[in-house]
C-alpha cells in the first residue's frame, strides 16, 4: 500500500510541474488590443469647437461664444491638470448641448518616467473608470505641444522616448480597462523654424495609440496664411500616419486681420480636408476672442459654407 501511494504522489508531482511548466505566462504590458469598436464621426469638416474662459467650471463662455457667432460648436476643450478628476458633471453639460468633451490631459511637474513605470496607475485607474461610467464620446489628449519648450514635458526637458512611454502605457491602461468611449489626440505644436519648434516626428507613439492627430497653431503675424503656418507640419504628419487631422487649438490676433484670418482658416480646413478647428476664444498672452463685428461676421460666412449646424439660441447671418 504504502508503496502504490509513494507512486501515486510521485505521479501527481509530475503532471503538477509539467502543468506549470506548459502554462503560458499571461502577457505583461502587451501590444494594445484592436482600437474599439466605439468611434467619432470621421467626415472632414465636421467639427467646430471652442475653448472659452471658465470652463470646466461654467458653461456660460461657451453658450456666449454660440450666441455671438450663431453657432453650436460640436467641440469643448477644457484643460485638466494632473490629478484631476473627470469634470463628468461638465461633460454631461456639453453632452446636452450636442458636443464632445476635449480634454487635454496636462502633467505639469511630473515625472513621465514615473509614469510609464506605473507609479500613477491607481489616478489613471480612477479617471478611466470615470470617463467610462460615463457612456458618451470623449476626446483625452496628454502632454500637448511635446515638441515645443514651453511645457515640463516638451522639448529639452523630457526625451521623446519617455513620452512615448508615457503615452503608450496610459492607452493600455485604458484599454485593459476596457474603456471603450475614448478618442486619442495626440496633439503637436506646428514646427517653426524661428521659434526652434521642431517636427513632431520624434514623439510620435505609433499607429495603433492615437486615433485623431492633434495641431496646434496661431496667426501671430499678419503676414501669415495656412499652408505655410500648417502645411509642412501637416506634410510631416502624414509620412507617419493618415490619421485625421484636427486643428485643436487656433485663433488670430485682432491686429492681423482677424476676418482675413479667418477665412483662411476655413479655406485651409477645407483644402487640406481636415475635421475642422477648435477657436480659442480667451485671453493669453494676446486678447485671441472674436470681438468686433467684422470677425463675427467672419466666422458666421466659414461656418455657412462648412456647413456646420447653427446654434437654436441664435439668428443665422
Amino acid at each position: 500500500m504504502t508503496v502504490v501511494v509513494a507512486v501515486l504522489m510521485i505521479a501527481a508531482a509530475g503532471l503538477l510541474t509539467a502543468w506549470l511548466v506548459e502554462r503560458p505566462s499571461p502577457p505583461v504590458h502587451a501590444d494594445p488590443p484592436p482600437r474599439p469598436t466605439f468611434t467619432l464621426p470621421t467626415t472632414p469638416g465636421s467639427y467646430l469647437g471652442v475653448y472659452g474662459p471658465g470652463v470646466p467650471t461654467s458653461y456660460a463662455s461657451v453658450n456666449a461664444f454660440s450666441a455671438r457667432t450663431g453657432i453650436k460648436p460640436r467641440l469643448v476643450v477644457y484643460y485638466s491638470g494632473w490629478f484631476e478628476s473627470f469634470k463628468k458633471r461638465f461633460a454631461f453639460t456639453v453632452a446636452r448641448h450636442g458636443a464632445v468633451p476635449l480634454v487635454q490631459i496636462n502633467p505639469t511637474g511630473i515625472s513621465l518616467a514615473s509614469i510609464a513605470a506605473g507609479k500613477y496607475d491607481d489616478y489613471l485607474t480612477s479617471y478611466a473608470e470615470d470617463v467610462s461610467s460615463y457612456h458618451h464620446p470623449v476626446i483625452l489628449g496628454f502632454g500637448h505641444e511635446m515638441n515645443g519648450n514651453w511645457y515640463s514635458w516638451g522639448y529639452r526637458h523630457t526625451r521623446p522616448a519617455v513620452f512615448i512611454a508615457a503615452w503608450r502605457h496610459i492607452v493600455r491602461l485604458f484599454r485593459e480597462l476596457r474603456v471603450h468611449n475614448v478618442t486619442w489626440l495626440w496633439t503637436a505644436n506646428v514646427m517653426h523654424k524661428s521659434h526652434t519648434i521642431p517636427s513632431p516626428v520624434r514623439w510620435w507613439p505609433g499607429n495603433s495609440y492615437v486615433t485623431w492627430v492633434g495641431l496646434d497653431g496661431y496667426y501671430y503675424d499678419p503676414s501669415w496664411k495656412f499652408v505655410p503656418l500648417f502645411g509642412p507640419t501637416i506634410a510631416a504628419v502624414r509620412e507617419l500616419t493618415d490619421d485625421p487631422i484636427l486643428i485643436s487649438e487656433t485663433s488670430a490676433a485682432p491686429t492681423t486681420d482677424q476676418p482675413a484670418k479667418i477665412a483662411d482658416l476655413f479655406a485651409g480646413i477645407r483644402l487640406y480636408g481636415l475635421l475642422g478647428f477648435v477657436w480659442f476664444n480667451s485671453v493669453h498672452n494676446e486678447d485671441w476672442r472674436l470681438n468686433t463685428p467684422a470677425a463675427i461676421a467672419a466666422f458666421r460666412r466659414g461656418a455657412k459654407m462648412n456647413h456646420w449646424p447653427a446654434s437654436r439660441t441664435s439668428s443665422r447671418p
